[in-house]
């Protein structure tokens, strides 16, 4: 076989591959009862899309009492807990103010139920293995992680003397059992009695690491909070509006493509053609990618993405003005390709990673639909690298080789060119 021919061939598969992964994205498949659903019915939307609930909350301490950032801070840990019992893919949970709480939860149909769950008073409490309660989240004056004598994490627990006293008990009587941690009647943990405790200090052993040791912490002081939160504002949101700018962002997103393939390709000749070859599986794979981490679309998200799809428009305009005039300098169609590639591809990373940095920036100081456009602005990037730098690269190179394209014309349409 020629290396024209198998050229040929690797051509050939490269558009197999994109019918399949179009006819994927489109319409799924199931093999031996595993079922992979279309990236219509598999991507999560936002609440500014498919609509739920929006919650605000207001801290109010009991008498005698302040609502400090520890306390507001363990305060959105409890809710969250809460709000992954309802199932919901990324909710929204951000502080406003001092004391207040916003909640947005999108896809919620039983409204009402996420309104009482979310409202209610956290309740801890210490549970013996007989099922009776040791004590509550109110003898509870102070949880915190810290490093143990040989360097392990752990959680340092501190009684009032109310509940000193019961927990002394409690440890004689259960000494060698557990004694379970119920938070919003979830165990959170279940240490096993090791020493009777006198003096109302205990720790609690075996943590992973450091994380789980203040994540442990700052649920139990939680439990503990003398604040109640009152319900400000509650709104239920329809996606009506959200589904029209869907469709409105989707139809506006395939009619932008379009035109800009059917401008490639006029423009660019054969190299647009294959520009827009990669374009299509870059949208595709992003989508996937989407799929697989479980994101959440929104509209800023979307926003994102459609930049990213800017992008990588740009680096293939990069790569084929580098490759005219590599043409123009008289060299062969496969040496032309070569330093042309070769010579946007600095400008091509420089401009990637000025963007990345920028989004990585929003990501980590972003919250919500900011780190929204920041995931999907990233992803786009990563991928529209591979697709404008590789898959046009190799897709060009075995079209030349294929001997498929041979005359300069069909890849240089500026006036003035060297034939």
């Amino acid at each position: 076989m020629s290396s024209s021919q198998k050229s040929t061939i690797k051509v050939v598969i490269m558009i197999v591959i994109l019918l399949l992964l179009s006819f994927t994205a489109l319409n799924g498949f199931e093999i031996a009862g595993y079922r992979v659903l279309p990236i219509k019915s598999a991507i999560n939307l936002g609440l500014d899309l498919q609509g739920g609930v929006s919650v605000l909350l207001e801290a109010k301490p009991k008498a005698g009492e302040k609502v400090t950032d520890e306390k507001m801070n363990g305060a959105v840990e409890v809710i969250r807990g809460r709000v992954d019992q309802l199932g919901v893919a990324e909710p929204l949970i951000t502080r406003q103010g001092k004391t207040r709480i916003l909640v947005e939860l999108p896809g919620i149909d039983d409204s009402q139920r996420a309104l009482e769950l979310i409202g209610k008073t956290a309740s801890l409490q210490f549970i013996g293995p007989d099922g009776k309660v040791i004590l509550t989240g109110n003898n509870v004056r102070d949880a915190k992680a810290v490093y143990g004598g040989q360097n392990e994490p752990l959680v340092s627990l501190k009684f009032d003397s109310d509940g000193a006293k019961k927990f002394e008990k409690a440890t004689r009587e259960f000494l060698g059992k557990q004694i379970a941690i119920k938070l919003d009647e979830q165990i959170i943990s279940a240490p096993t009695v090791q020493d009777v405790i006198p003096n109302g200090e205990a720790v609690i052993t075996n943590l992973p690491d450091i994380e789980k040791a203040g994540e442990l912490a700052t649920l139990i002081r939680a439990g503990a909070l003398p604040v109640d939160l009152e319900q400000l504002q509650i709104m239920s949101l329809g996606p009506t509006l959200g589904a029209d700018s869907l469709t409105k962002s989707v139809k506006a997103g395939i009619l932008g493509i379009a035109l800009i393939i059917l401008y490639m390709i006029i423009y660019y000749r054969v190299p647009g053609l294959v520009a827009g070859f990669s374009l299509i599986i870059y949208v595709i794979l992003v989508l996937l990618v989407f799929v697989a981490i479980g994101a959440t679309l929104t509209l800023p998200g979307i926003a994102g993405f459609i930049l990213s799809i800017g992008m990588a428009v740009d680096a293939n305009v990069l790569i084929f003005e580098r490759l005219k005039e590599e043409l123009e300098n008289g060299k062969t169609l496969r040496a032309a390709i070569d330093s042309g590639f070769h010579r946007a591809i600095t400008t091509i990373l420089d401009s990637n990673i000025t963007t990345i940095i920028a989004a990585v920036v929003l990501l980590y100081l972003g919250t919500g639909p900011v780190r929204g456009f920041a995931v999907t602005l990233i992803i786009g990037i990563l991928v529209s690298f591979l697709t404008a730098v590789f898959i046009t690269r190799i897709l060009l190179v075995n079209l030349v080789n294929a001997k498929i394209f041979t005359n300069k014309k069909f890849f240089c349409c500026i006036r003035g060119e060297k034939q």
